[in-house]
Formats: C-alpha cells, structure tokens, sequence
C-alpha cells in the first residue's frame, strides 16, 4: 500500500507540469489588453486675431489651445531658420560637428543679403558663434555658411531640412534655402501648424533657449553686437525665445516660445501687417494661454511586483510611465486615476511589454492613459525546469 502511494504522488508530479504548462498557455490567450484610443484636442475658441494665421501649442505634450487658418502654406521667412538650427543641433548631437569646429565662410555664405553679421569670403568662426548668430540676429551667412559645413552644399541641406519636415509630420512645408529670403524662392512655404511642430523639436535643445532668451551679446572677440529681433524677449514676461521672420511677401512671422508657472507655450504667428502688431498679437495669445490652461503631470508611484505564471520566476517587477495632459485652469485638482492591471500574466515576459494601464478621467471623463510595463524579462518555464521544482517540494516534505 505504501509504495502505491508513493508512485500514484510520483506519476501526479510528472503529469502536473505538462498539465499547468497548457493551463497557462490557454490563460495567456486571454490577457490581451484593449488598445488605447486618443482622445480629440482640436481647439474651437475663435479668438479673431489680425494676421493670416496662428497657432497656440503646449510644448510638453504638443496640444494645440489655438488654431486659425493653421495648415494654409505660406512664406516664412527667417522663422525658416527654426528648420535649419534643429539639423544644426541633431548634427552636434549625434558627434558629426562641434561647437568648437572652425567653419570657413565660402563665397556664397558671404553674398547673403537680408540680415547678417557680414562674413567676409574666407573669415572662419566656430559653430557657436554662428549658432548664436543665427539664434539672435537672425545671420542669413551664418545660416548658409552652417548648412555648407554639414552638408557639402546648401542644396545638399535644404534637400535633408525637407527630408525633415516629412518625418515630423509637417504636411505643408516646402523649403527651398535656409534662411527664409523669398525674392527668387517660388516655393518656400510652411504653415504655423508645422512651424509650431518644429519649433517644439527645436527647443528640446536646452543650448537653443539659452541663446534664444539673450538680449544682446557679441561675436569675433566682443568687437561684433548681436540684438535679439525677438523684442518679447526683452518686453514680454517669461518670454524665452524663438525665432522671428519679415519679408514683404510673407508679412511678419514669429515663432515665441514663453514659459510661467511650468507651463511652457509655443506662439505661431505669420502674415502680420507690422511688427508690433505682431508682437502684440504674439503677446495677447500667450496671455490668453497662461490664463486659461494648465498642465497637470503625474508622478508614477511605487507598483508592487505582479504575480507571473509560468515563468522561472514567480513575479515580475512593474513600473508605470508619466503622465501630463492640458487642463482648464482649476481643474487639475480634479484629476483622479485609477490603475488597472491583471491578477496574473503569463511568461514570458519581455522588458517593456505592456501589462496594465493608468486611467485618468477628470469630473468623470476619461482623459488619457499611461502604460504600465515590465522592468524585466521572465522567460517561460520549460517542462525540465518545471518537473524538478515539483519533485524537490516532494522529496523535502
């Protein structure tokens, strides 16, 4: 009798596994998450505002507060320049130049008219004056003279600006130099909506808004003065750059960029009939900004470890990723969130797969989701694995 026990427990240790092996497989089948769906962010304000067209973004999360006739293409003039400094920024970030390279200036950087610090055929400057220069005084040489240094050829940078524009999902945009001068440019056009979207990529380069936000500096040993043609920055509170653009085709432009209380906006104004008008349009859409919205951000808190089945190990780490979104001014206090997450998964387990979500709703809407993940892999237990893990509980007890 007693040796019939003993090989009815070892037969059911044998068995067990191949039958808890299908049990998770049949489990794993239905874990599957419900996709995520966006919610819609157009904004509806008709705020009326004397110029061809304007955008309003949040920078941190790219929602548009304010849009009017955003998507017409149209000439931007120097507000080009925001295209041409981002490809100048990537390139010093991915190692390809440095901001203490000489650039030599060739014949065609010198003939630039429009604004400039006049480079004379020759001169050398290192990237960072020239960077600055094209920040803050707006240098078409400088512009030109930068493009040629990274690409070969200005043709060769204006092809890799639009090559951009594409992978940003900038829709109207067509440029046809670097700097924005339109008098034999048939084609160069970009609308606020894909400025405000290039401008947000722009300023993810904190070096940018470093020199975006100086009135006044010097290049060649101090002997030279650059002014910011940006006057927000000296006039408006919190203004913090970016770029502005004036040609008698395309009017008055301005891409400014203003941050206060955390909130950080984007302002795309083009086609204005004067520069203070632009200004002052400039400054009443990012006051209407700052007084109507918000951004509430969520700190993601400490998720306990989630039970895994059939994996060599018994739970797996989680973490759950950040969250900010735009609100109405007072109600971000509002915000609730529930976390949403299975008794179980199922190995394996890759790092960053999806486990759970985080709701957040305000006043009983739901208004976005954040992901929660593995922090590691859980590989799958084998048969082997799982038949010697069994017998060892048997022999022990």
């Amino acid at each position: 009798m007693f040796f019939r026990k003993k090989l009815l427990k070892a037969t059911a240790i044998f068995l067990l596994p191949l039958l808890i092996l299908s049990a998770l497989s049949f489990s794993a089948l239905a874990d599957d998450t419900v996709p995520i769906s966006e919610a819609d962010t157009t904004a509806v304000t008709d705020l009326a505002l004397e110029c061809k067209s304007a955008v309003l973004m949040e920078a941190s999360t790219g929602k548009i507060l304010y849009e009017q006739n955003a998507d017409e293409a149209l000439p931007p003039a120097s507000v080009t320049k925001v295209m041409t400094l981002l490809l100048v920024m990537e390139a010093i970030e991915q190692g390809k130049i440095k901001f203490d390279d000489i650039v030599t200036t060739s014949e065609r950087a010198a003939s630039m008219g429009g604004s400039q610090i006049f480079l004379e055929v020759g001169e050398q400057m290192c990237v960072e004056d020239m960077v600055k220069s094209v920040v803050i005084a707006s240098a078409n040489d400088a512009a030109c003279a930068l493009a040629e240094h990274i690409a070969g050829s200005e043709t060769a940078f204006v092809k890799a600006m639009n090559e951009r524009a594409q992978e940003l999902g900038m829709k109207n945009t067509s440029f046809e130099n670097t700097n924005g001068l339109d008098d034999t440019a048939s084609n160069h056009l970009t609308s606020a909506r894909d400025i405000a979207i290039m401008s947000r990529e722009l300023i993810k380069h904190e070096k940018i808004l470093q020199y975006s936000s100086i009135w006044m500096d010097t290049v060649r040993n101090g002997l030279f003065g650059l002014t910011n043609t940006n006057r927000l920055v000296r006039f408006y509170r919190g203004c913090t750059g970016l770029k502005t653009g004036s040609t008698s085709k395309a009017g008055f432009c301005v891409s400014a960029t203003a941050e206060r209380d955390g909130v950080s906006l984007i302002c795309v104004i083009m086609g204005a009939e004067t520069g203070d008008k632009r200004n002052a349009i400039a400054a009443s859409l990012l006051d209407w900004g700052f007084a109507n919205y918000g951004v509430y951000t969520y700190t993601p808190e400490e998720l306990n470890p989630l039970r895994l089945k059939g994996g060599t190990a018994d739970r797996i780490g989680i973490e759950a990723e950040s969250f900010s979104c735009v609100t109405e001014k007072g109600k971000a206090s509002n915000i609730e969130h529930r976390v949403e997450l299975p008794e179980f998964v199922s190995a394996p387990i890759k790092k960053g797969d999806k486990v759970g979500e985080i709701v957040f709703s305000c006043n009983g809407q739901e208004i976005g989701r954040a992901s929660i993940k593995a922090v590691s892999d859980a590989n799958k237990i084998g048969y082997f694995e799982l038949w010697c893990r069994m017998l060892s509980k048997f022999l022990l007890k």
